[in-house]
């Protein structure tokens, strides 16, 4: 697409977005010459030709463009409606001191100006503002009041000073924007999201709206701009049962409720059995959140951050400068941090899977400190920001946004490291340890109807045996359910053994090979035992495991 069809395509989506006639004709301020430029204290739109605008004119309207590297580029649009009076009158003062000044002569202009001695820094101190008895060449400024301001010759290098010699201003009733390429929107265009966002910080948030001017598969649609918090609960949870997941004893509304109670730190640890849907619970609620159906669509504002044993500082999460390829290495936490910078206005969901099986409180230690004190990530010493691998740039330090939600998950058990109180004490832990295997069974042949025959083959023995590890704490979760169902259904459509012979495989290979203890659960050994009569597996497999304990005074299975 050409440059000029890009500028024709944003200034009609903006004139249907402000709802102007086709008399309104935008002004087009995209050329090298006249487009917008960041100026102190606020933003040249650009220079424009308002020598004949009209008295009763509708509106104005103001079409300008920055561009970022590497290729991004901010179409926004300015509007003045309401205040267009205001405006107006700008103009014929600027005209009418121009025209003074010209047919006075230099003692007209000192005479007629001496009350803007002192402001306009641009052309040194103590000078006098210039103005010209035309209005061709138009200087239009946004500073830092969110209003505009306009001079008729020359120009200002910083609005940072008072203005209000050179009224009257106008307030612009709202901002459109839009960026191109819109493959930028979700995981690149940093320092173009930024703009988007001091330019709301000049107006007000609320004067800003973003335009679906070109769109593809990585643009956030309207559902991937709206906070959990305004969100009712009852949609959430049935749009996470509709994604396939099952949390029957109110774990949804008390991981949403403690991951939103607070407006400056989402934080929350799932605790439990492994396979009890600890992650898959936060990746259903992000997904329902950003308004996805399906659990394989992409989701561009949701991370999954596996954490590795062998980290004990945070340079796994917030990276760190490679120098054989001159680049700052941006794993995942950090491109999910950058992201949510980038989308102040929509939520991002980073997951640290597994967080125990490192100590938390080395690799984490940095961001539980950001968190808290509400300061920065300090990433690394350069004054310059690096560039980044994924390819946005990375600024030597970089707050935690309020948008940014993370969801940590562990499991208790040898392979993982307990848990500090300093870490406990800054999240909301959420225990998910009780399985309802009942329920999960039925639920799961309702969704997958082909699996019913599968379920009653299973679902004595599994209810059964469940019960007896519950009451040691050694109970298994619905991930084992369901590939034992499963398992159950292929065998019975490829292999065809009989039901028994599955569930004594089974039982062996998916439950009974985890099994662990000491003196103490013998009275579980034996119970097993005999829910395993006429399972010759399964049962010659528990009777080797109190052999074990008659022996070493403990049991493991894996041993």
């Amino acid at each position: 697409m050409s440059l000029a069809e890009r500028q024709r395509q944003f200034l009609e989506a903006a004139q249907k977005h402000f709802g102007t006639t086709k008399a309104v004709r935008p002004r087009e301020l995209f050329g090298v010459s006249n487009s917008a430029k960041i100026v102190e204290g606020g933003i040249q739109l650009g220079v424009v030709n308002l020598e004949n605008v009209k008295e009763d004119v509708e509106a104005l309207i103001f079409g300008c463009v920055l561009r970022f590297p590497p290729e991004d580029e901010v179409y926004f649009a300015v509007l003045v409606r309401k205040d267009r009076a205001n405006f107006l009158a700008r103009l014929s003062e600027m005209k009418r001191l121009g025209a003074a000044a010209k047919s006075g002569g230099e003692q007209a202009t000192d005479f007629a100006l001496e009350a803007f001695s002192d402001a306009d820094e641009s052309e040194g101190s103590g000078s006098a503002i210039k103005y010209s008895a035309r209005n061709n060449l138009v200087p239009i400024y946004l500073a830092g009041d969110g209003r505009l301001w306009l001079r008729n010759a020359k120009f200002w290098d910083s609005v940072a000073f008072d203005l209000s010699p050179f009224g009257p201003s106008t307030e612009p009733d709202e901002i459109v924007v839009a960026l191109y390429p819109p493959t930028a929107s979700a995981r690149r265009s940093l320092l173009a999201r930024e703009f988007i966002g001091w330019l709301g910080s000049l107006v007000g948030r609320e004067k800003i709206h973003e335009l679906p001017v070109w769109t593809d598969t990585a643009t956030l649609g309207p559902g991937m701009r709206r906070m959990p918090s305004t969100i009712p609960v009852t949609e959430i949870e049935a749009a996470v049962n509709a994604l396939g997941g099952y949390y029957p004893n109110g774990e949804i509304r008390r991981f949403h409720a403690a991951l939103n109670f607070l407006d400056h730190k989402h934080f929350v640890i799932l605790s439990g059995l492994s396979g009890t849907g600890k992650t898959q619970l936060a990746l259903k609620y992000a997904r329902a959140v950003h308004g996805l159906t399906s659990s394989t669509a992409e989701d561009p504002l949701l991370f999954e951050c596996p954490v590795r044993p062998e980290w004990t500082d945070p340079t796994g999460l917030t990276g760190y400068y490679d120098v054989l390829t001159n680049r700052y290495v941006v794993p995942t936490f950090l491109e999910a941090v950058l992201v949510a910078t980038a989308h102040r206005e929509s939520p991002v969901f980073v997951v640290l899977d597994e967080m125990n099986l490192a100590r938390v409180e080395y690799y984490l230690s940095d961001v539980l400190s950001a968190i808290e004190s509400g300061g920065a990530l300090q990433l690394h010493s350069n004054g310059v920001p690096l560039e980044g691998t994924t390819g946005a740039s990375v600024r030597a330090e970089l707050p935690l946004p309020s948008n940014l939600y993370i969801v940590g998950t562990i499991n208790i058990d040898e392979t993982t490291n307990p848990v500090s109180d300093k870490v406990l004490d800054r999240a909301s832990v959420i225990d998910m340890t009780t399985v309802d295997v009942p329920g999960f069974l039925a639920s799961l042949s309702a969704r997958h109807p082909e699996l019913q025959a599968a379920k009653e083959a299973s679902e004595q023995k599994l209810i059964e045996v469940h019960a007896l590890l519950g009451k040691h704490g050694l109970g298994f979760g619905y991930r084992v359910i369901e590939e034992f169902v499963r398992y159950h259904a292929f065998d019975a459509k490829h292999l065809k053994n009989s039901s028994d012979s599955v569930t004594d495989q089974l039982l062996v290979q998916k439950i009974l090979v985890k099994l662990r203890g000491s003196e103490r659960q013998r009275s579980l050994l034996t119970s097993l035992q005999k829910a395993c009569e006429g399972l010759p597996r399964a049962r010659e497999y528990v009777r080797k495991l109190l052999d074990d304990l008659d022996e070493f005074g403990s049991f493991q299975a894996m041993r």
